[in-house]
């Protein structure tokens, strides 16, 4: 820690001295989150001054960033961003209901192995010296998890979707999260060399154990207010005319509010967006939204209500109050 932020060194100054510290010190922090945030929208982020300095802080305490939220609100994106803001590698382990340890952690090349094995039957080595060779790191397939920590330099690993995997693995993981170490029977431990910035990402389609929050800073994203979403479109499909996007982002704010099986996420706006632009629309009417209500909607059913819903005004496209059902 730096000594003019260290409030035991500051204590020792002068009351008029200490605030004169604590004020450059709150404005070069300030600065510092502000610069994370320009350098996240360089990378293509929309990001807002809570995301930054949840991302300082990981950085300045090495500690790893839990980011929970719904699926698609640019959860991943975050990782993303940050490894091509700081010219990292991005390493990551794709989670899924019964992932093992050896696909997020290494493996042996079996097919090599046997190889090599049928080819010492001619010099009939000794058998250890045949367990020697084929249990060396020529051998070894990395996967993610031990990528990133054997790592020559810092990287950012990026483990999305934890809450698909079961407690045991999340236990295996917790292990390696603490001392950012691994201890391979045939060939010992493999500490990293660098701690890499970690990002877990999670749908909460379950309840993440207590020992994995505990290690980690938390971040939430929720779907943007449309100003942000405005600003993400315009990032992400500068060329499409200003009117549609507004029309864009008016319709899909009011279409999330409603109980669908599946709300249109971030990425689909964005794909949306990116449609009327190949499609050349300079505006967004009711025709065609019904040609393109497939790129926002993925199930037949919100497909056919929100269709039914849609109305046109002197604004654009809203959507119709839906009739009540009553007691038959």
């Amino acid at each position: 820690m730096p000594e003019k932020y260290n409030n035991t060194r500051l204590l020792s100054y002068p009351l008029s001295v200490h605030r004169e510290f604590s004020k450059t010190g709150v404005v070069e922090l300030t600065e510092k989150i502000k610069q994370i945030r320009d350098e996240m929208l360089e990378a293509g982020f929309v990001c807002d001054y809570r995301i930054a300095t949840v991302l300082y802080l990981a950085e300045a305490m090495q500690k790893p960033v839990l980011i929970e939220g719904p699926a698609g609100v640019g959860k991943t994106a975050v990782a993303q961003a940050f490894s091509r803001a700081r010219g990292l590698e991005l390493i990551r382990l794709q989670c899924y209901e019964g992932i093992d340890e050896p696909r997020a952690l290494y493996e042996w090349n079996y097919k090599k192995q046997l190889l090599h094995i049928q080819a010492c039957a001619y010099r009939q080595p000794e058998l250890r010296e045949i367990e020697r060779e084929i249990f060396s790191e020529e051998y070894l397939l990395a996967r993610p998890l031990l990528r990133a920590i054997t790592a020559p330099a810092r990287a950012v690993l990026l483990i999305d979707e934890i809450d698909k995997v079961d407690f045991d693995f999340e236990a295996m993981l917790l292990e390696l999260l603490a001392e950012f170490q691994v201890t391979l029977p045939e060939l010992g431990t493999f500490k990293a060399r660098e701690i890499p910035h970690v990002f877990i990402t999670s749908n909460a389609t379950r309840e993440l154990s207590e020992a994995l929050k505990r290690r980690c800073l938390y971040l939430h994203l929720a779907f943007p207010a449309p100003d942000v979403e405005a600003r993400i479109l315009a990032l992400q499909v500068p060329d499409l005319a200003a009117a549609v996007r507004e029309k864009v982002v008016r319709l899909v704010q009011q279409i999330r509010k409603l109980d669908l099986k599946k709300p249109p996420s971030i990425a689909e706006s964005i794909d949306w967006a990116r449609a009327l632009f190949w499609l050349a629309r300079e505006d967004l009417d009711l025709e065609t939204f019904r040609e393109t209500a497939s790129v926002i909607l993925k199930y037949q059913e919100d497909i056919e209500r929100i269709r039914q819903s849609v109305g046109s005004g002197e604004e654009g496209l809203y959507l119709k109050p839906e009739p009540k059902q009553g007691w038959r």
